[in-house]
């Protein structure tokens, strides 16, 4: 009885140490895998749920938002207005390069530990800013550009070539037409805080 007593007694620590041990190594996995993770690794589960965010862009300005997209160096996401007022949807292009911080829901922070499938939305995640821009210069669609500096500028996408963009500037609500064309600015995107598209145009 009293052999018996001890081998049980013995198996018990055994048994304890080895949880111990595993424990330990779960919890020393786990830091390692999340050593790895990116911003873009989480921003992309953040985007895949449309998760509400605040963030904080170069100018010091603080968007609130709903993540709609992820590229290769850029994100879309949907102005979130403040209660009670209803304007049309508008949706910004933020370069990663501009984003500070973001401010998101703790369970939502969490989840994004967890990382997404990076297959999912292979193709978009390789469209680069420019190739966005791009598309933009092509269908005409007039934007605001928000710059780092704090100010912004209104007008239409000429063309978007490998760092910078061609803005021709007018009036909100025109079309740009050469009478409405007031000036023209190059605008290289590491100046850019955000490129607002007013309207259901989505990336």
């Amino acid at each position: 009885m009293h052999w018996d007593r001890l081998f049980e007694d013995l198996e018990g620590q055994l048994a304890s140490e080895w949880e111990s041990e595993r424990a330990a190594l779960d919890a020393e996995s786990e830091r390692l895998r999340i050593s790895r993770l990116t911003l873009r690794d989480r921003l992309r589960v953040l985007c895949s749920v449309g998760a509400p965010t605040v963030i904080d862009v170069a100018s010091g300005t603080r968007v609130r938002v709903r993540l709609q997209a992820l590229g290769a160096d850029w994100i879309a996401a949907v102005m979130v207005e403040a209660e009670g007022v209803r304007r049309s949807p508008t949706t910004r292009i933020i370069p990663l390069s501009a984003i500070r911080s973001l401010g998101v829901d703790h369970g939502l922070l969490l989840a994004s530990l967890d990382g997404a499938d990076a297959d999912a939305a292979a193709l978009r995640e390789r469209m680069s800013l420019g190739f966005v821009l791009r598309d933009l210069a092509r269908r005409r669609i007039a934007v605001r550009v928000f710059r780092a500096d704090g100010s912004e500028l209104q007008g239409t996408i000429d063309r978007a070539s490998a760092d910078h963009l061609d803005l021709a500037l007018h009036d909100a609500g025109t079309a740009r037409t050469i009478a409405a064309v007031r000036d023209f600015r190059v605008v290289p995107f590491a100046a850019l805080d955000s490129v607002q598209i007013v309207g259901d145009h989505v990336p």
